[in-house]
C-alpha cells in the first residue's frame, strides 16, 4: 500500500474504507484485502489514522466496476505505480470526455483500455 499525496487525494472525489467496501460487496474484510493484494483494487493510506482507503468510484452497487481490473492490469504492465494509476484514472481526459474512472462507471471500458494501451507505445 502506498501513502497518497495531497494532489492525488484531491483528484478522487470520494473514498471508502476497507470495511465499507466489504459491506458493499457483501464479503469479509479479508476478501477485500485479497482483492487489493491481487491488484484488482487500489488502496492507499490516508487520513489521520492512515487507514486504507479505496476510491468509491471503483464500486458499482455491489461489485467492482466493470473493466477496472483489466485497466489496472494494463496500467501496472505499463509501469504505473498505484499513485500514478489513481492520478491517471481521476484526471479529466477531454477525449473521453470526463475522467477514465467516470468512463468505466458508465460502461465505456473499451475506450479507457484503448487509452491505457496507447500509453505503452
Amino acid at each position: 500500500m502506498t501513502e497518497i499525496d495531497a494532489k492525488t487525494d484531491a483528484l478522487v472525489p470520494a473514498w471508502l474504507t476497507v470495511p465499507d467496501i466489504a459491506e458493499k460487496l457483501g464479503v469479509e474484510v479479508t476478501r477485500v484485502r485479497q482483492l487489493i493484494k491481487e491488484g484488482q483494487l487500489i488502496a492507499v493510506r490516508r487520513g489521520e489514522n492512515r487507514a486504507l482507503h479505496i476510491p468509491a468510484a471503483f464500486i458499482d452497487e455491489d461489485k467492482v466496476v466493470k473493466g477496472l481490473v483489466g485497466t489496472l492490469t494494463l496500467l501496472r504492465d505499463d509501469g504505473f505505480s498505484p499513485e500514478e494509476m489513481l492520478e491517471w484514472l481521476f484526471t479529466p481526459d477531454p477525449s473521453l470526455p470526463g475522467t477514465p474512472a467516470q468512463a468505466l462507471s458508465e460502461n465505456r471500458g473499451t475506450e479507457v483500455k484503448r487509452r491505457a494501451q496507447a500509453l505503452a507505445v
